[in-house]
């Protein structure tokens, strides 16, 4: 094999190990997130696991499955279902420490947010996807596990009503996109776009950054508050 040959395939290996190892840090902190939202609804074991995976692989797995990637990697690979059991039995068991980091829910879900639409934006483009489509599938690849962890708690989902969710995830997929189409490295536009996406949705939960919402209908009090919040357990980020 040529030079340059080897050095094109070593090139890919490195990008292939950097967006498997984005992907299983995203699964740890969505499953965190899953978890979390478990345990304040006061769900057993079981649930506080099944909770964990879904919000870790539902988005990775709709995604796998529109590109036919299949079978999805969260499925034929051993280390998503590992690493979003070991986060929900942590949770399960230490659930008190974690409550104590700032806003548990809310924050592992805007790291794991951006950490999956990176991640889920290059694969989408390793299959032959227009950098439109990439972009989108890398948004659906974030708020997919957000989705499920909401619905199965029944719950309106959070990116349907709450400060902006998948205009972040779109935004930090944009960063990938245009690195791509520029010829930057992947590692870079891929932090960059991680930070931009997990920096908007932080300030959107902090200063109440939304779209707009249609006027002239009185908005029920319940609903103004987070999914996760209780009386126990209030959203507070300084």
């Amino acid at each position: 094999m040529e030079p340059t040959g080897f050095m094109m395939v070593k090139k890919e290996l490195t990008v292939d190990r950097l967006v498997l190892v984005l992907d299983l840090v995203g699964t740890f902190v969505f499953a965190l997130s899953g978890a979390m939202a478990a345990v304040q609804r006061r769900l057993d074991l079981f649930g506080v696991l099944v909770l964990s995976f879904a919000a870790a692989t539902f988005g990775g797995i709709a995604r796998d499955l529109l590109i036919g990637a299949v079978p999805p990697a969260a499925i034929s690979n051993w280390r998503y279902l590992a690493v979003s059991l070991v986060a929900g039995i942590i949770t399960f068991y230490w659930h008190p420490a974690i409550n104590r980091l700032m806003n548990p829910v809310l924050i592992f879900d805007a790291a794991g947010l951006g950490l999956f639409a990176v991640a889920g934006t290059h694969k989408a483009l390793s299959y032959g996807l227009n950098p439109v489509m990439a972009a989108l599938l890398g948004m659906l690849t974030g708020i997919g596990g957000g989705m499920a962890r909401d619905v199965l708690l029944t719950e309106i989902p959070v990116v349907l009503r709450a400060e902006l969710y998948a205009v972040a995830a779109l935004a930090g997929a944009a960063v990938v996109v245009g690195g791509n189409m520029l010829g930057l490295s992947f590692t870079m536009a891929s932090i960059v776009g991680a930070a931009l996406c997990f920096w908007l949705r932080f300030m959107a939960i902090r200063h109440g950054w939304q779209l707009p919402i249609a006027r002239g209908l009185k908005q029920p009090a319940e609903e103004t508050k987070s999914p996760y919040e209780s009386k126990d357990d209030s959203v507070n980020i300084p």
